[in-house]
């Protein structure tokens, strides 16, 4: 299916002044023009091709490269997502926002391999499938043009922000996962046209985006699978002069994620697909931006320690790889080495980081990252299927050689911010709308011993200590910065999310 583009040029709304917290202010005047923005990333960690075929690879083939590789079907049993399913909670009526730079020529054709392979639900607009009443839609916004989806030229001298392909890979990823957590979502695909963050495109095109989202009532849902330092903007203003679609989104009922990023506590000032040239972090714990925003839930994520072969139960398997599920056995999820997380430079502690489980490590003065996990470790990755050209030349490497079209073992909190994202569609078909910021009611679930003992995992081993130059956390009981309050017990969680929703 061919993208629909759109022409109309999004201004940009911005603000001037530090916004405290969770407070929700007017939208304030556009940022002042030649304003220089961070480069922002895509959050995939890592990845790895298994095979070149159409036909997912065996877990014996994971296996041999190091890693377990975890399906739809495992995934949603390890967070106990099956009896939503059955109670006919699939996220129907609901639309997801995935924001992506570039987006992906081949997402149509991949995403009818991915549903074939795996036995899930039809879209319309994927690939080869006829429409009918009721399905969901999967569907591509092009507000700021369509560049094609390939590499840059070999001897281009720019940060590698450019790589249009390996943009095309986040894209796989976020569309993939999302809809086979919610399955009978729609879908919709915001692709702006540039990742390169100097001057006044990147981050600011990426918010515009959203803004045109949330004004236009196109979803209920934002997934944010991109961050960037919060110290990397050139002062505080420059960075709350992008939040006015957050703000937006609070005011109209829509639910905005963001990968908390996959540096640990340890981020760079540039950070583009090409890691090398990224250069030293900060020589000081930082976390990343949107996830710190207070408008925002923050994803962060963990080893997914669980049986990747299961189709239902949350089966503890501490003997395949990776070595952090060996080293942790009984361990369902241990908390992933680089998972985002720490404490704002920007935000104060919102109200509703006031009050804790018990045993949690102690959020001070700023706003604590993140909010919630999920998978994330790409040792514990999920397969996702990419179409790249015949040649190879598509601009990722597999080592020292190209990757080619197949099936992808890949990590990140690029990987739990948009399965996250299902739930919450999920949680808004249960709702009968959206439910705007979640956060004040994922904290009164947790400071609950009961709802919290109830809806998460609490994941209490684990540090995100990334680089060994810079102090990393330790995961504890109840919310920590690695996993936040933990991981979703989704059965428990979504009614019980619904039902703190509507009491405020």
């Amino acid at each position: 299916m061919k993208s629909r583009a759109v022409t109309r040029l999004l201004s940009l709304a911005g603000g001037a002044a530090l916004v405290a917290a969770s407070c929700v202010a007017a939208v304030p005047a556009a940022p002042p023009p030649g304003t220089a923005f961070p480069d922002v990333h895509p959050a995939v960690s890592d990845f790895v091709q298994i095979n070149n075929s159409a036909t997912p690879p065996t877990e014996a083939q994971c296996a041999s490269a190091g890693r377990r590789c975890f399906t739809p079907a495992s995934t949603r049993a390890a967070y106990n997502v099956g009896p939503l399913y059955a109670g006919g909670f699939d996220g129907t009526g609901v639309t997801i926002a995935i924001v992506d730079s570039y987006g992906s020529d081949t997402m149509a054709h991949d995403l009818h391999v991915y549903n074939q392979a795996f036995n899930l639900p039809p879209m319309c607009g994927e690939e080869a499938v006829v429409c009918t009443p009721g399905m969901p839609t999967f569907s591509v916004l092009h507000l700021q043009g369509s560049p094609a989806t390939k590499a840059p030229p070999a001897k281009s001298k720019g940060t590698g922000q450019e790589d249009k392909s390996a943009w095309a890979l986040e894209v796989a990823l976020d569309v993939e996962t999302a809809h086979a957590m919610a399955p009978g979502a729609n879908i919709l695909l915001v692709a702006t046209p540039t990742a390169e963050t100097l001057g006044v495109q990147g981050l600011p095109q990426m918010m515009a985006a959203e803004q045109y989202v949330v004004d236009h009532h196109l979803a209920q849902v934002i997934s944010q699978s991109f961050a960037t330092a919060e110290d990397a903007f050139h002062n505080p203003n420059s960075l709350t002069n992008l939040r006015h679609a957050f703000i937006s989104a609070a005011q109209n009922g829509v639910t905005v994620l963001g990968s908390s990023g996959d540096g640990g506590s340890a981020n760079p000032p540039k950070a583009p697909v090409a890691g090398p040239k990224a250069g030293a972090p900060f020589p000081f714990p930082t976390v990343e931006w949107p996830a710190s925003d207070p408008l925002v839930t923050g994803v962060g994520g963990t080893y997914l320690c669980t049986d990747p072969t299961a189709t239902s139960g949350r089966t503890v398997d501490s003997l395949v790889p990776p070595a952090a599920c060996q080293n942790n056995p009984g361990q369902a999820e241990v908390g992933w080495t680089f998972s985002g997380g720490g404490f704002s430079h920007v935000f104060a502690r919102p109200g509703y980081q006031s009050a804790l489980p018990a045993g949690s490590t102690p959020i001070g003065a700023m706003r604590g990252v993140p909010d919630i996990g999920l998978q994330a470790s790409a040792g514990t990755g999920a397969l996702v299927y990419l179409s790249l050209p015949p040649d190879g030349q598509g601009g990722l490497m597999c080592g020292s050689v190209p990757c080619s079209t197949g099936w992808y073992d890949i990590g990140g909190t690029s990987l739990s911010c948009p399965q996250w994202a299902g739930l919450v569609a999920i949680a808004a078909q249960m709702n009968g709308g959206g439910l705007g910021l979640i956060n004040p009611a994922l904290y009164k679930l947790g400071a609950n011993p009961a709802t919290y003992a109830s809806d998460f995992f609490d994941v209490t081993t684990g540090n995100n200590t990334a680089d060994p130059t810079v102090a990393g956390y330790p995961a504890t009981t109840g919310w920590d910065p690695v996993t936040g309050l933990g991981t979703p017990n989704a059965a428990s969680l979504l009614p019980d999310l619904v039902a703190a929703v509507r009491a405020g």
